[in-house]
C-alpha cells in the first residue's frame, strides 16, 4: 500500500503547491512563466542528453531480436517485417512497435490453473489498453497545437471536430478526454488486482499514472466545470513561445495546477523510465538488420590476439621438460 499512497501523495503536494501559491501567495508570474522556462529546458536538455548518451554506446554483436526467417535462399520465404534485412524493412518493423504495439499485441500471460498445468491466455486488454491510453494522449497534445499558434492549424481544428464528433455536451465533449482517463484507470487498477503485478511494481510505475491522471483530470475541470478564460490562456501560451518574460494574465488557481502538473511531467520524463519513447527508435534488438549470412559482424572490442607456435613454448620451458622426461621434438 505505502507503494501505492507515496506517489499518490506526491502528485497530490505537487497540486496543491501552485492552487495555494496562486490563490493565496499571487505567484502567478513564477508558475506561469520561470518554472514553464525552467521545465522546458530542463526536458530539451536533458531528452538530448539520454539519446546522445545511448547513441555513444557502442554494440559489438549483431543482436537483433527476430520471430521470423531469415533473408535465405531464393525460394525459401524471408519475412521481411520480422527478421529485416533493408533499413526500410527495420523502419516499418519500429514504426508498427511504436503506432501499434505490434509485439504487445502478440503477447501472452502464463499462470497454474488446478493442478500443475501451465496455462497461457491471452493479453488482448492490456495492448487495447495501452494503445487506448497513448493514442488518446497524442491526440490531446495535439489539439492542444490552436494554444500555440495565432491561427490554428488546419490538423488541431480538424481532430477537434473528431473528438468532438458526438456534440452532446456545451462545450462539446471531447471523446479522448474520457477514454485517456479509462485507460490510465485501467492500467492502475492492473496493477494493484493482479498479486504478480503488485509484487514487482514500484512506486516509480505509480507516479507516472497520477501526474497523468491529475493533468488530465485538472484539463477536463477546467473545460467542463470550472472554466477558465480560452483567450486568456491563449494568450500566455503565445508569450511564452514568443520568448516573453512579461507577467501573464489573471487566469485562475486551476490553470496553474494543470500547467505545474505538466512541468513537472517534463522534468521528471528523461529521468524515468517515460524515455521508452525516444529509446525505441535506438533498440538495436528492433532496428539492427538481421542480415549476418550476407554480412560478416566483427566485434569491434576484439582485441589481436597472439599467437604462441609449440616450438616457442618448447623453447621457453625446455630444460624443465627434460627434467620432467617429457617428450621434445628438438632436443
Amino acid at each position: 500500500m505505502k507503494k501505492i499512497m507515496l506517489p499518490f501523495a506526491m502528485v497530490a503536494v505537487l497540486a496543491l503547491i501552485p492552487f495555494a501559491g496562486v490563490q493565496y501567495a499571487g505567484l502567478d508570474y513564477l508558475f506561469g512563466v520561470v518554472i514553464p522556462y525552467a521545465a522546458a529546458v530542463l526536458f530539451i536538455a536533458g531528452f538530448v542528453y539520454r539519446m546522445v548518451d545511448w547513441l555513444r554506446r557502442p554494440v559489438p554483436y549483431n543482436i537483433t531480436s527476430t520471430c521470423g526467417q531469415e533473408k535465405s535462399l531464393d525460394w525459401i520465404h524471408h519475412d521481411k517485417i520480422e527478421s529485416p534485412s533493408k533499413p526500410w524493412h527495420a523502419a516499418v518493423r519500429v514504426l508498427s512497435e511504436v503506432l501499434l504495439f505490434r509485439s504487445l499485441f502478440r503477447n501472452n500471460k502464463a499462470e497454474f490453473s488446478k493442478g500443475p498445468d501451465l496455462v497461457y491466455g491471452s493479453t488482448k486488454w492490456l495492448w487495447l489498453g495501452g494503445l487506448v491510453f497513448h493514442w488518446s494522449l497524442l491526440v490531446i497534445v495535439l489539439r492542444h497545437a490552436r494554444f500555440f499558434f495565432i491561427m490554428v492549424p488546419g490538423f488541431a481544428e480538424s481532430l477537434d471536430q473528431l473528438d468532438s464528433f458526438f456534440d452532446i455536451t456545451l462545450p462539446a465533449f471531447y471523446v479522448t478526454d474520457a477514454l485517456a482517463l479509462s485507460a490510465i484507470t485501467f492500467l492502475f487498477v492492473r496493477r494493484v488486482s493482479d498479486a504478480k503485478m503488485r509484487i514487482i511494481s514500484l512506486p516509480t510505475d505509480y507516479f507516472p499514472l497520477f501526474l497523468l491522471g491529475g493533468i488530465v483530470g485538472a484539463g477536463v475541470l477546467m473545460r467542463y466545470i470550472a472554466k477558465v478564460d480560452v483567450m486568456a490562456v491563449k494568450d500566455q501560451m503565445l508569450r511564452l513561445m514568443s520568448f516573453s518574460f512579461d507577467p501573464p494574465a489573471e487566469i485562475g488557481a486551476l490553470f496553474y495546477v494543470h500547467l505545474f502538473l505538466v512541468c513537472m511531467l517534463l522534468l521528471y520524463f528523461p529521468f524515468s523510465k517515460l524515455m521508452h519513447m525516444g529509446a525505441i527508435f535506438l533498440s538495436p534488438t528492433r532496428t539492427m538488420l538481421n542480415n549476418s549470412r550476407e554480412k560478416m559482424h566483427v566485434n569491434v572490442w576484439r582485441q589481436p590476439m597472439k599467437i604462441r607456435t609449440y616450438s616457442e613454448y618448447e623453447d621457453d620451458y625446455r630444460e624443465k621438460m627434460k627434467k620432467a622426461k617429457l617428450p621434445l621434438e628438438k632436443e
